[in-house]
């Protein structure tokens, strides 16, 4: 998870049974100055999954090349400006979702909304 979405809403989905890796833990300086395709890669070759609240990525060629290069899979939450519980209430909802968007594989970018996920790259 990236560092964005702050140490609430990790802590919250792990005592949901979510299993995370987050920026802060894997880069120094809580990964306050790794790029965006650093840490996205750094996930996609774990076989991890990024998430964070920047959507804006998916239009980044710099940050998006790793999910293309790697036929990874990427979600973001839709609205920056939600509060934390409903961060986590959207992404814990969209659990299967996100499960089964994964398995089908990569590249592919998903946005998490209030009723689900939705591919917004590359087109769907």
């Amino acid at each position: 998870m990236d560092r964005n979405l702050g140490k609430t809403v990790p802590a919250r989905l792990t005592t949901l049974g979510w299993r995370l890796h987050l920026v802060a833990d894997e880069f120094p300086d809580d990964g306050q100055q790794t790029p965006d395709e650093e840490w996205v890669e750094h996930a996609l070759v774990r076989g991890w999954v990024p998430l964070c609240k920047d959507g804006r990525i998916r239009g980044r060629d710099r940050e998006r090349e790793p999910v293309e290069r790697l036929a990874g899979v990427l979600f973001y939450l839709d609205n920056q400006s939600l509060r934390i519980e409903e961060m986590v209430q959207r992404i814990h909802r969209a659990q299967l979702q996100i499960d089964r968007a994964v398995r089908r594989g990569g590249p592919a970018i998903y946005a998490i909304k209030s009723d689900g996920i939705n591919k917004t790259w590359p087109d769907a």
